[in-house]
């Protein structure tokens, strides 16, 4: 996890984290708890809280733009997984809370 997204996560309070109900741990080899998500089509889910707006993660744990983390980071879904600090997504979550952009990390 990049430095910016430990001080951050203007993401997980401006999109909906959806993804393929398969990732739950309701499914065998599914690590996201089938507790903090909620269906919102027969295949997909998303994490509360990210299904409507204001949006924030229930996952999410402190003050944005301040100092924040993931109470499940080792279990997130593949959406968190491939999301990358410094893209265009990235740096519109940031502008919403008036941060400023960044750079992306370099590969």
């Amino acid at each position: 996890m990049s430095s910016f997204c430990q001080s951050c996560g203007a993401c997980c309070a401006k999109f909906r984290v959806s993804f393929y109900w398969g990732e739950t741990d309701a499914h065998p080899g599914g690590t996201v708890p089938q507790r903090m998500v909620i269906p919102i089509s027969p295949h997909l889910v998303a994490m509360r809280g990210t299904e409507h707006r204001p949006s924030r993660c229930s996952a999410l744990e402190g003050e944005v733009g301040q100092q924040v983390g993931c109470s499940i980071y080792p279990l997130r879904s593949s959406t968190c997984r491939e999301f990358e600090a410094g893209t265009p997504a990235c740096n519109a979550a940031r502008a919403h809370y008036g941060l400023a952009e960044i750079e992306p990390e370099p590969a």
